[in-house]
């Protein structure tokens, strides 16, 4: 192995969890990484002082002018936009729950609400463990402005979302019941899972059947998730629960087909949100996971 690879090797997998968190689609974060070391393999590894910083800053601006373009082009996607789930073997293990807890589907969602710049410096700051200093030499900016955006970030998620902190074995269960709540679809039992406030948001992309606004209310919910169950009473069904970026997700395999990934929120007792990802494209990466010591069959 060559320099320029182990080099680039050594600090690949903080490289990707920077790009895939600011970007939410691990194909683009690739494409970052690919950018990332084509610049490498052109510069002088003398000339730096500091390896790791120059990957890191190289591979922040360049997510970031990506951000700015995906963000553009999100304004006239189809409907809802979700995030693109990790294959289990693709995710590194962090060191602490809060970086953890910043992997997964619904704080990359989260995430959605901030400007490309101000998710840049929460990242590098409050996930990556950058200073202000650090993080503001990285983005060229003054380490104020950083404050700032890291300020602006964190006020903006905690208006999304009060809790971070993810109870897995709670997702769990909830997912279990939903499976036996549409084996016999009743209103009332279906009603039953979610709260009052419940939410809905489903990604099709324009290319497969989803709702192209979010719903509402636990009996909007039920109503939707009864009129689907019947429309499945026919087809073979099998749903499996799995660990996707981290936390419980449900996937749903339609005559052997996969046709969605679901993953909620809860508040221990209720199903708070539901994501539901149909977009073919984002799913094809999902194919290949199949029964595991993290996975379990559920009819």
């Amino acid at each position: 192995m060559d320099s320029d690879t182990a080099l680039f090797e050594r600090y690949r997998p903080r490289l990707f969890g920077l790009a895939y968190r600011m970007l939410g689609t691990p194909a683009d974060a690739e494409d970052v990484l690919h950018d990332v070391w084509l610049r490498l393999h052109a510069q002088d590894l003398a000339g730096l002082d500091d390896a790791e910083a120059w990957l890191v800053t190289v591979t922040t601006r360049l997510a970031l002018d990506r951000l700015r373009r995906t963000k553009a082009e999100r304004e006239h996607y189809p409907g809802p936009w979700l995030p693109e789930p990790l294959l289990p073997k693709d995710e590194q293990p962090d060191a602490t729950l809060e970086r953890g807890e910043s992997l997964t589907l619904s704080f990359l969602l989260l995430l959605e609400r901030l400007s490309p710049e101000e998710r840049a410096g929460f990242l590098l700051h409050d996930v990556f463990d950058y200073s202000h200093a650090e993080a503001a030499a990285i983005l060229g900016i003054a380490e104020e402005a950083c404050r700032q955006r890291v300020h602006r970030a964190r006020s903006r998620l905690r208006e999304g979302r009060p809790r971070f902190r993810v109870d897995e074995a709670a997702q769990r269960r909830l997912l279990q019941r939903f499976v036996a709540a549409m084996a016999e679809p009743s209103l009332d039992a279906l009603q039953a899972l979610f709260a009052e406030d419940a939410v809905h948001v489903s990604d099709g992309g324009g290319l497969a059947r989803a709702t192209l606004r979010p719903l509402h209310g636990a009996e909007r919910l039920a109503r939707l998730y009864r009129q689907l169950a019947r429309h499945l009473s026919g087809a073979h069904v099998r749903y499996e629960v799995v660990r996707l970026n981290g936390a419980p997700a449900l996937l749903f395999r339609e005559n052997e087909t996969l046709t969605t990934a679901m993953w909620i929120e809860c508040d221990g007792d209720r199903i708070t949100a539901v994501h539901a990802l149909r977009h073919p494209g984002k799913l094809a990466r999902l194919l290949t996971v199949t029964k595991s010591p993290f996975s379990a069959s559920l009819h």
